[in-house]
């Protein structure tokens, strides 16, 4: 590109040099005949003294097609070529002109004449009046020469590029042809050089316009004004001598991405003085203060349930914004996008320039915030749901996702119902959905529950079978001893399945008699066990089990079984004759009627082992007795006759001899004290109040 640019430089150069090598010859001419002659005797001498390089009056006293015949108050006529008028059409017969006289008479006794170079003489009187006077003058510009532009004033003149405008421009091709009002900032006498300028013209001018606006201006004032530059934060505007900043959040109230939207370089406009600082000479100025905002009225314009047609105008991750008017946006949330569609992002449903009709939610003339909606144009589905699946229903749905708590399971296009971990099995505990759903499978299911106005709609599985708890509270009332099967061993004791596929925890308190630690000492998954149940919780869920429990009850059928064998007419019943014997204090402490009875057992061995000490004790004693009626009778004062002993046999109850019951070893069913006295060790653990 810069070597087609040198080249076209050196063409327009040679050219340039050309016609400046005529134009030296021409003027070369006429400074030998200024040179000898003053221009007053040019244009005072009489016709009768007409020389060689003099400027006459001549008139105009015939037109033909190529040439013009004048007079000039000689001997002889002088004829002229058309070419020497700039406009030779509009020439009428009459006008007068000035010529300079090239040769009084040429071979045929005629003057030969020239208007250009008589031109030139007085353009250039012309051109050192105005520059002394500094004055202004009217030139146009021809042709592009190197380092600026050739400019006709009468003569030839150059003006450099920097001199054109205030700032430089790269384009001079434009301003050819163009005319302008130039000041002359150069003149050579002797080369006739002349140099003008039409930014010295401006900064004149523009001095004296800034005066004028400097003592005028004030905030709030309309100015006129000429986009000078643009830039991506707005465009400086000379409003008169002085550039102000129209910035570009105030040039519309609508929104602008860059400048050039609004205003374009050259352009005039009309803006507001919105700020002025007369130290630094800075100036805001605004154009959409030009007209009213439309924020103030936007209440009576979109009342809130209307429904308009916008325009989209920008995009966000959250929202779309859509232009209403001119200067008024308002924002529809995704949200607010579609009634059954999960919209991520508004470009999956929305264009920019597209035109929709939204729906005016909400409206906020001092925050200057519009809420719109697209979905609410279309008839909400979710109402029309309860309808077309009422609750309790059965629908066939395909499952669509699955996350921790629950599936969700396509009911329809847009449409999906929560199936909760909660409502896929009666019986087994789901951790997670995934144990029993899978991906894309199609299933049945019932629809539990609708809400429209959160657009949620929740189905079940489960619900598609009979509770089987119902037959659990009626088949396994409490205290019944049934078979399990060990399901799950966890650090608090076993899950076992029961027939109908129900599961019961038996509690590590409740796996044996004997304190157990860990699960897996005594169990292992998979073992059948006999256990009772303890408890059943019907809302939660939840049934107890006990193999300690269902151990005793076998025990003590045994037992009783066993009493009946050994010739008991009636069965014992325990509890009635313990009644008043067993202190309250145990079971107030909780302790169950099985686990005092083990205490009360444990005491009745050892009062009966005590018994049988007692006896052994007693024969020893009879027989040293015997011994001694034997032995010859000695006499004795009375103070020492022996005491009668009494047989242990014959005494009455409750006055053995103290010398015969050893100390401690008192029957423990004659020793209110019995119970409590029981060893610590031998205590049984708590356990539940019987049924």
């Amino acid at each position: 590109m810069s070597e087609q640019l040198e080249a076209q430089t050196t063409d327009e150069s040679v050219m340039t040099e050309v016609m400046e090598n005529r134009t030296d010859d021409l003027e070369r001419e006429l400074e030998e005949q200024l040179a000898s002659e003053s221009m007053d005797s040019l244009f005072g001498e009489s016709v009768q003294n007409f020389k060689e390089g003099e400027v006459v009056e001549v008139r105009i006293v015939e037109l033909s097609d190529d040439r013009i015949l004048v007079d000039i108050g000689y001997k002889s006529e002088g004829v002229v070529s058309t070419q020497e008028f700039s406009q030779p059409g509009e020439l009428k017969v009459g006008e007068t002109f000035d010529f300079y006289i090239d040769e009084p008479e040429d071979e045929q006794g005629m003057p030969v004449l020239s208007k250009i170079k008589a031109d030139r003489i007085k353009n250039w009187e012309k051109i050192q009046t105005i520059y002394e006077e500094d004055g202004t003058i009217e030139g146009v510009i021809t042709r592009r020469v190197k380092g600026g532009l050739k400019v006709d004033i009468g003569i030839d003149a150059f003006m450099p590029a920097s001199q054109l405008t205030f700032r430089p421009s790269g384009d001079l091709e434009r301003f050819i042809g163009e005319k302008m009002e130039l000041k002359i900032i150069k003149l050579t006498k002797r080369r006739r050089n002349v140099v003008v300028s039409r930014r010295k013209l401006l900064e004149e001018q523009r001095a004296g316009e800034k005066a004028r606006l400097l003592e005028t201006i004030a905030i709030g004032q309309a100015l006129k004004g000429e986009v000078k530059n643009i830039t991506d934060f707005g465009a400086f505007v000379d409003v008169g001598g002085i550039d102000g900043l129209l910035h570009v959040t105030d040039m519309s109230w609508g929104r602008v991405k860059h400048p050039s939207q609004v205003v374009q370089v050259g352009q005039e406009i009309e803006v507001m003085v919105l700020n002025f600082d007369p130290k630094s000479e800075r100036i805001s100025l605004g154009l959409k203060q030009m007209t009213e905002n439309p924020w103030k009225s936007v209440v009576e314009r979109y009342s809130v349930g209307s429904v308009i047609r916008g325009r989209v105008v920008s995009m966000t991750d959250y929202g779309a914004f859509v232009q209403l008017e001119e200067g008024v946006e308002g924002m529809v949330h995704v949200s607010e996008m579609s009634w059954t569609r999960r919209v991520r992002h508004p470009n999956e449903m929305l264009e920019l320039d597209q035109e929709v009709d939204v729906m005016v939610l909400s409206v906020d003339a001092e925050a200057e915030k519009i809420a719109l909606g697209i979905k609410q144009t279309q008839p909400n589905p979710w109402r029309q749901l309860q309808e077309t699946y009422p609750v309790g229903s059965i629908i066939k749905g395909v499952v669509r996702n699955l996350t921790d708590y629950g599936a969700f399971v396509q009911i329809e296009e847009g449409i999906d119902g929560l199936l909760h971990v909660s409502d896929l099995s009666w019986t087994k505990k789901v951790n997670h959905p995934s144990e029993m759903l899978e991906k894309g499978q199609e299933i049945e299911v019932k629809v539990l529950s609708i809400d429209p106005e959160v657009e949620k709609i929740s189905v079940g599985l489960k619900q598609l079978e009979t509770d089987p708890w119902m037959a659990v509270v009626e088949k396994l009332p409490l205290g019944t001893i049934v078979e399990v099967e060990i399901a799950k061993l966890v650090s608090f004791g076993a899950f076992a399945r029961l027939e109908n596929g129900i599961e019961g925890l038996i509690h590590v308190s409740e796996l044996s008699n004997d304190r157990v630690q860990k699960p897996e000492e005594v169990l292992s998954v998979g073992d059948k066990v006999v256990a009772k149940v303890i408890s059943i919780g019907a809302v939660e869920r939840k049934i107890g089990l006990s193999i300690r429990e269902a151990q005793r009850d076998m025990d003590n059928q045994m037992m009783e079984e066993h009493g009946t064998s050994s010739g008991s007419s009636e069965p014992v019943d325990v509890q009635r004759a313990m009644q008043g014997m067993v202190p309250g204090g145990m079971i107030q402490a909780g302790k169950s009627l099985a686990d005092v009875a083990h205490e009360m057992m444990a005491v009745v061995n050892a009062g009966e082992q005590a018994r049988q000490e007692q006896a052994v004790a007693d024969a020893k004693a009879r027989e040293e007795a015997k011994a001694a009626e034997e032995a010859p009778v000695e006499e004795t004062s009375a103070e020492e006759a022996p005491v009668e002993e009494t047989p242990a046999e014959e005494a009455p109850a409750g006055e053995t001899p103290a010398e015969e019951a050893p100390a401690g070893e008192t029957p423990a069913e004659d020793s209110p004290s019995a119970v409590t006295e029981a060893p610590a060790d031998e205590a049984a653990p708590d356990a539940e109040q019987p049924e």
